[in-house]
């Protein structure tokens, strides 16, 4: 005869996996704290069918399948449920139950049981009648699969324990405005003084504890206050002044600052003492030419950098165009686009020629840019280390956080790295603005002293670009 169920047992729910769940996040299991996960059968079949390859999709399948290999060689009887206690380092609290019996499909006549999604339904409703005083749910990334359930009167849910962040309007921009009253306040018993050409300012206030290293502050006026925090403690603040990247002096490989942030952005990225940029932005923000002009600057000019590195997520937006001949550089060329884009624009803004800038000069410039610039692919980044080099991720926002991870880490002694994203076009599967691998480092890195992060406001492209993302 089973055992009666304790109160504290019909108060936790059981939670019902789907296999795109546990792809997508192998720790997925441990992240439920008290309450029973559930794995039918079907998603053990699916893992097997996922389970070969080198996508990150196979890799996650066969991570899952080594713990859940793990617990079971531990695990003496089945039959009531496996404790996750140990296997999650005490995460979680709940039993891990695994399918252990066949389950007849009871759904309506028009959801064919060949499907597996519809079976994983089934052993929904059974688990729903075998336990009717607990709360029995669906966790799926597939919103067709959700939709499903709910129409079937079972309850559904997506994962949300990836996510970083429930509103995205909450993330870290990377500057902020000050009160009109902010000097009334903060400005008592100020110090001020000047060290390598930047003048430093140690005021104490209120806002002071709210204050991130390397976050901007700016105070609207004629001229404009931007400062940089470089130091907090308590409710004093040291700030820096910037450079003003705006004016043409100051231009980096002939490009200057055409707005407040893209000032920000400059100054995040001449700057040796951080290691690690972040830009967000919309379509033609200025995130790659920025980029693109202070890794020429430092890595040609300054020789602080051995060469570029540049890398980006190959998802297609149409159609994908099948296999390509050719070198890795080569393979990479067709994703390369805004590369390409970019370097003529710098190109022809580079007036360091004088007298002979020409064709031939333009084009041995641009010879020359295109020699230390390196195209790689994100496939073959694993295990290695790269050395003095300016490492640009593009188009982030389509990795997930333990890509971003594996990539981060590559990074060795002397190298900067800056990601480059807009978390509103994400085009890999199941990834989502709260859950992108940019929004989770945006979010862990802040307040670091040697990482940085501006969010670009303004388009620069032109009118008809603006106008067009203002009103599609």
């Amino acid at each position: 005869m089973p055992k009666k169920p304790s109160r504290k047992t019909l108060a936790t729910k059981i939670f019902v996996l789907d296999t795109n769940v546990l792809m997508h996040d192998p720790s997925s299991l441990f992240r439920f704290e008290e309450h029973d996960v559930f794995l039918p059968i079907l998603t053990l079949e699916e893992l097997d069918n996922h389970k070969k390859g080198m996508s990150e999709i196979a890799r996650n399948a066969r991570q899952v399948s080594r713990v859940l290999d793990d617990m079971l060689a531990l695990a003496e009887e089945i039959d009531e449920g496996i404790a996750l206690d140990g296997p999650s380092h005490h995460l979680a609290s709940g039993r891990l139950l695994l399918q252990t019996e066949a389950i007849g499909a009871e759904l309506p006549p028009a959801l064919p049981t060949s499907k597996y999604d519809n079976q994983i339904l089934a052993v929904v409703i059974h688990l729903q009648r075998r336990y009717p005083r607990r709360q029995v749910t669906l966790v799926s990334k597939d919103i067709n699969m959700r939709i499903k359930a709910r129409s079937l009167g079972l309850p559904a849910e997506d994962y949300f324990n990836d996510k970083v962040l429930e509103d995205t309007d909450l993330l870290y921009a990377g500057g902020r405005a000050l009160p009109a009253d902010f000097w009334d306040k903060h400005g008592q018993g100020m110090e001020s003084w000047k060290k390598d050409g930047k003048t430093y300012y140690r005021v104490s206030g209120p806002l002071c504890p709210d204050f991130l290293l390397n976050e901007f502050l700016y105070l609207e006026g004629e001229p404009e206050f931007t400062v940089l925090v470089r130091e907090v403690a308590g409710k004093k603040a040291v700030l820096e002044t910037l450079t003003d990247y705006s004016h043409p002096k100051h231009a980096v490989w002939g490009i200057s600052a055409r707005n407040r942030e893209q000032n920000f952005a400059l100054n995040l990225l001449m700057n040796p003492d951080i290691d690690f940029v972040t830009l967000l932005g919309q379509a033609g923000t200025g995130k790659t030419l920025l980029t693109l002009a202070a890794g020429l600057t430092q890595t040609l000019e300054d020789k602080r950098y051995g060469e570029i590195i540049m890398t980006r997520v190959t998802v297609p937006v149409g159609e994908d165009i099948g296999f390509l001949p050719g070198s890795e550089e080569e393979k990479m060329a067709p994703w390369m686009g805004a590369l390409e884009d970019n370097l003529e624009v710098l190109t022809h803004s580079d007036d360091t020629a004088g007298a002979f800038s020409g064709d031939w000069s333009k084009a041995a410039t641009h010879d020359l840019m295109r020699a230390r610039i390196k195209v790689k692919s994100l496939n073959f980044m694993r295990g290695r280390t790269f050395l003095n080099k300016f490492l640009i991720l593009d188009e982030a926002q389509n990795l997930t956080p333990k890509q971003m991870k594996t990539l981060i880490t590559r990074a060795g002694p002397g190298t900067k790295v800056v990601c480059l994203g807009n978390i509103a076009q994400i085009d890999t599967p199941y990834l989502t603005e709260g859950s992108s691998g940019l929004t989770y480092v945006v979010d862990r890195f802040k307040g670091w002293p040697h990482s940085g992060h501006i969010t670009l406001q303004r388009g620069e492209r032109s009118r008809l670009a603006d106008h067009a993302a203002e009103i599609l």
